[in-house]
């Protein structure tokens, strides 16, 4: 009984092994594709058209709404070491208030668990990548062929913005009947879940935790506890 084992053993790693020398083959010929189709060289032209303020409100908005700081870890998301982190609420205007502080305290958390159901859901919809690809590679055709600001479509001149407005549409239409399912279903699970946490979460401690003063130099234990009382409190609990 023991030999089989022994010899399932090299059997089994032999094929890990090839299949992981296999998908990294693939990986290196997709992005050898890639760079010989000038992917990198599109994407770069791409950037350089979009305006500088367009670009410094998108930096702005991730810099403010998307800071990975923003982003709990799971021992505060669900509230581990703590006396008691999830319980029913009785009074209303409580539940209200325990509703808005961790909507506005968890939001990053949830968008992450919105994007991971929508990945798992994808990824069981082969159809729905197949578009995705096909859309990806129009694009990318959309792009290369107008190089020179012009798209050569049946001898017809096509300029690369008119060219855009029914590539767009077309990207749309596909992309609502391919993921309607999929995105409705990440949509309504995850505002599912995040609800029931927002509700039974009780992260009033974590209230005050971006007042907090950062003390630098010698400070006396009163002076800690004057300008961090709530950091004291719970040393004394």
């Amino acid at each position: 009984m023991s030999s089989s084992n022994d010899g399932s053993n090299p059997a089994a790693g032999l094929a890990a092994g090839g299949a992981m020398a296999m998908l990294n083959g693939m990986l290196g010929s997709v992005k050898e594709r890639w760079d010989a189709s000038g992917g990198n060289e599109v994407l770069s032209r791409v950037s350089s058209n979009i305006p500088q303020g367009t670009k410094d409100s998108l930096q702005n908005a991730q810099s403010k709404f998307l800071n990975p700081k923003y982003l709990r870890s799971l021992r505060v998301f669900f509230g581990i070491g703590e006396e008691k982190p999830f319980f029913f609420e009785k009074s209303p205007s409580l539940i209200m208030v325990r509703l808005q502080h961790n909507l506005s305290f968890f939001y990053l958390n949830y968008l992450l668990m919105t994007v991971v159901l929508f990945i798992l859901t994808l990824i069981t919809n082969p159809l729905a990548i197949i578009g995705m690809v096909i859309i990806a590679f129009g694009w990318l055709y959309v792009a290369r062929a107008a190089v020179d600001g012009n798209l050569q479509l049946a001898g017809v001149s096509i300029s690369q913005k008119a060219a855009a407005i029914p590539m767009g549409i077309f990207s749309v239409i596909l992309l609502f009947w391919l993921l309607q399912d999929v995105f409705w279903w990440a949509i309504f699970s995850s505002a599912f879940f995040a609800l029931v946490h927002a509700f039974f979460r009780d992260a009033s401690m974590h209230k005050d935790e971006e007042d907090k003063v950062v003390m630098m130099g010698e400070f006396s234990e009163e002076d800690a506890a004057f300008l961090n009382p709530v950091d004291s409190e719970l040393s004394q609990v």
